[in-house]
């Protein structure tokens, strides 16, 4: 009898054990199930989610291929969902122009980085609400055209070096993977420009700057967190922020150290004495009076007269000796970091597709060569004013960038529930601009699949809708990098091509294979031979 007893109350223990895991599974699913209702009730097709993981396996080969896939399956106008988090991804040009430019108030801020820590949470990446709109409105007359003149001394001394590590290649008939190559070149450059530091990073890999660089992009959290976060993102970020990362830490560190150190040297030297870099045009925003409006944000779209002409007259924010008005020595780090984000993979991927481009279609290697012959028929060194007469160097900058966008995905939080057009946008959601469907979509693009420099000539680009070419976004969250990045990538075009050109050879992939888990970059670098001229 007590063994029966004692029986029965094991098999009560157990099925009271048993029906509280059913009870959390039930629960836990409900929670998870509960979200994926929300897309479908404001009209918008997507994928069907999976429990706990929404469509995170739609995009398991990479966002460039899923993006393309989403929006042929599921219109201009669709979804998806990231854990519980629900996306709204568009590719209708007219729509896009209203979310970023026309409502850009009710869509003001990036998606929420939740793990960032500093100093990138001090960016204007990163940055919210009105303490972006401040921060954006003093650097904006830091990237104006005048001011990019300043650092055109600094990429040609970094295209120097370039051109010494390309003349051992071209000497010996080697082929080089041009991707690994131009990312010496990119570094140099984020290092000279963002952190007032000179280093020569395919001689010297062991300088400490470029060592705390590369670990940066090596970073990454243990996938199984990434996806447990996106599934109970309530509970598991916090526990997230709060585990060591001492990797990370000692970056954080290392680059706020260099750059306090720069900021206490330079604050006490005249200003005559100062490096021109774009490091010092942010120490002289912490007390400039210039400001500018947030409808002169946008970079991309607007020209420097507008800026000029409004930072002449004066903003009433100029006049405002508030300490929270000015720009802390935080965000200047955080802004020189943004540059080494935005600034080293991105630039290296476009330039080594450019050439990767230009070695496949040698005709219109031709038209730039001969343009960039008769340049130095005139001109011993480019500059910023020079590089902007060549049309058809911008026209192979334009055509590459729209074949192989780096940023080909971004995104904005709506604010509060809004409706657009006819469609409702709730409080929180993401709306992802489809950059890379956009740039193939053959209504505005006939043979998408070619690459025509010629698209872009003056007449071409205007008989066409400004919102389906966006490698730089739009509007007054559009990137402020444009010129710098531009101008880099013009410089370095320029320069090595008087030198050199670029052939196919046998290792050279076609087509080429695409990563996209962030940033658009070839899969397995890109294989050119080298020839000099």
């Amino acid at each position: 009898l007590l063994l029966l007893m004692r029986l029965q109350q094991r098999l009560a223990g157990e099925t009271m054990y048993i029906r509280g895991k059913i009870f959390l599974f039930k629960n836990s699913l409900q929670y998870s199930v509960s979200a994926y209702s929300q897309l479908a009730k404001i009209g918008i097709n997507h994928p069907k989610p999976s429990p706990f993981l929404g469509n995170m396996f739609f995009f398991k080969q990479g966002f460039w291929d899923g993006q393309l896939k989403l929006v042929k399956e599921y219109g201009r106008i669709c979804g998806y969902y990231t854990g519980r988090q629900k996306t709204i991804v568009l590719a209708d040009p007219e729509m896009i122009k209203q979310i970023l430019v026309k409502n850009f108030n009710y869509f003001p801020n990036r998606m929420q980085l939740k793990l960032a820590t500093k100093p990138l949470t001090d960016s204007i990446l990163a940055l919210r609400d009105d303490r972006w709109k401040h921060v954006r409105s003093v650097l904006t007359p830091a990237f104006s055209a005048a001011k990019m003149k300043e650092m055109a001394p600094l990429i040609n001394q970094a295209a120097d070096t370039l051109l010494e590590n390309l003349r051992t290649f071209a000497d010996a008939g080697e082929h080089m993977d041009v991707h690994k190559g131009f990312g010496y070149f990119t570094m140099d450059v984020v290092a000279s420009v963002a952190f007032g530091t000179q280093v020569d990073s395919q001689k010297n890999p062991d300088d400490p700057f470029v060592k705390h660089a590369k670990l940066f992009f090596q970073i990454s959290i243990f996938r199984p967190l990434i996806i447990i976060s996106m599934m109970f993102p309530f509970i598991m970020m916090p526990v997230i922020r709060l585990l060591p990362n001492k990797r990370l830490e000692q970056i954080n560190r290392f680059f706020m150290h260099v750059i306090g150190n720069i900021i206490t040297q330079r604050d006490l030297q005249p200003p005559s004495k100062r490096r021109r870099d774009f490091l010092q045009l942010m120490l002289d925003a912490r007390s400039s009076v210039q400001r500018v409006a947030v409808e002169n944000f946008d970079i991309v779209n607007r020209a420097d007269e507008a800026i000029q002409n409004q930072t002449l007259m004066g903003e009433p924010a100029a006049r405002d000796k508030d300490a929270k008005k000015t720009l802390t020595d935080d965000e200047v780090v955080g802004q020189a970091f943004i540059v080494l984000l935005g600034g080293y993979e991105t630039s290296s991927s476009a330039l080594a597709f450019l050439v990767y481009s230009l070695a496949r279609h040698p005709e219109c290697q031709d038209k730039l060569l001969k343009e960039v012959d008769e340049f130095y028929e005139t001109h011993e060194i480019p500059d910023y004013n020079s590089v902007q007469k060549l049309k058809y160097l911008d026209m192979v900058i334009s055509e590459t960038l729209r074949m192989y966008p780096p940023a080909f995905r971004f995104s904005r939080e709506s604010a509060q529930d809004v409706v657009v057009n006819g469609q409702l946008f709730p409080a929180g959601v993401l709306v992802e601009v489809a950059v890379g469907y956009l740039h193939y979509d053959a209504e505005y693009w006939p043979e998408p699949e070619k690459f025509i420099p010629e698209r872009f000539t003056k007449e071409a680009k205007e008989q066409r809708h400004p919102f389906v070419y966006l490698p730089f976004g739009a509007g007054p969250r559009s990137c402020i990098g444009m010129r710098l990045a531009l101008l880099e990538l013009k410089i370095a075009v320029v320069r090595i091509f008087q030198k050199y050109r670029f052939e196919v050879c046998p290792e050279t992939q076609f087509p080429l294979q695409l990563i996209s888990n962030t940033v658009l970059g070839p899969k397995d670098g890109i294989i050119l031979k080298i020839l000099s001229r």
